[in-house]
């Protein structure tokens, strides 16, 4: 198999990263199906998809032909073997819980053509964790877009020991035809590349304002002015989600035990409220003012 026999994807939740993935594929000629098991959610993703297109045809980004030939590109369900029966390659985009993606791969397995490459979006869960669910642990690969995946160039493509070499390629030539640029890492790492880096300068940064050492908004302007960053460290933040954040914490201090992990108090007391940033209008800056 190679990137020529990707005709079909599927993307498994619709959430932020999901919509954006899906729509990102048919925008780009692949006949995309999207599936999750909210209602809610899946109706919002298909609402985005018909105000996202026609803002790009007023922009004069795509002409109202190409937006039509997108729309028709991309399909949404409830069903997850509807999303993944004729899938050539699927992304799943789910919550970054290990025992929830261990179960849907299991299941994607099952209900995939065996030649179908799983991949994970998880942005911290190694594919090793989750291959072995699987009767294909050779097609198991980490692909890591970021967040807003129709802008943010960057994906993250990882080799475990268990991803062929075949897989690998096949996801690096599907990032080159998405319009991304693939980063190959060559080994598994916790965090990966990335999100490592900018983890410490996370948690740096939140235990000055632990200490009070200055407000989260003097150290975001820190980084942008000083740094030359394009935004700080908290609004980032608000922009990824603090939920995903505070996730991504307590299951990385269940693997490793390491305290040092753990969401930071002002983090937790912001998801305690309900506060997860641009998506509930309130993180650490409101957004409804």
């Amino acid at each position: 198999m190679n990137i020529e026999d990707v005709k079909t994807i599927g993307v498994i939740g619709a959430g932020n990263m999901g919509h954006q993935i899906s729509t990102l594929c048919a925008m780009h000629g692949y006949k995309t199906t999207v599936t999750d098991v909210s209602e809610a959610t899946l109706k919002n993703a298909e609402k985005f998809v018909d105000t996202y297109l026609p803002g790009r045809v007023e922009k004069g980004r795509l002409t109202q032909e190409q937006a039509d030939q997108v729309r028709a590109n991309i399909a949404f369900t409830g069903n997850l073997e509807d999303a993944v029966k004729d899938a050539d390659f699927i992304i799943e985009a789910a919550i970054e819980v290990l025992d929830v993606k261990r179960r849907l791969f299991t299941d994607m397995d099952k209900m995939a053509p065996d030649h179908a490459v799983l991949a994970t979006n998880s942005s911290a869960i190694v594919s090793s964790k989750i291959a072995d669910a699987t009767q294909r642990p050779d097609k198991v690969v980490n692909m890591h877009f970021f967040n807003p995946a129709l802008v943010m160039k960057l994906v993250e493509v990882v080799q475990g020991p268990h991803v062929s070499d075949e897989t690998t390629q096949i996801t690096i030539d599907l990032c080159n035809r998405i319009d991304k640029v693939p980063v190959h890492l060559k080994k598994e790492v916790d965090g990966f590349l990335l999100n490592r880096i900018f983890g410490a300068i996370f948690r740096e940064a939140s235990w000055m304002l632990e200490m009070g050492v200055a407000n989260h908004e003097d150290i975001d302007k820190a980084c942008v002015f000083g740094a030359g960053h394009p935004m700080g460290p908290f609004r980032l933040n608000d922009l990824t989600g603090i939920d995903l954040s505070y996730t991504m914490g307590m299951e990385a201090f269940k693997r490793t035990g390491d305290r040092s992990l753990l969401p930071p108090p002002k983090l937790v007391d912001h998801y305690v409220k309900g506060e997860y940033g641009q998506k509930t209008g309130k993180g650490w800056y409101d957004y409804k003012k």
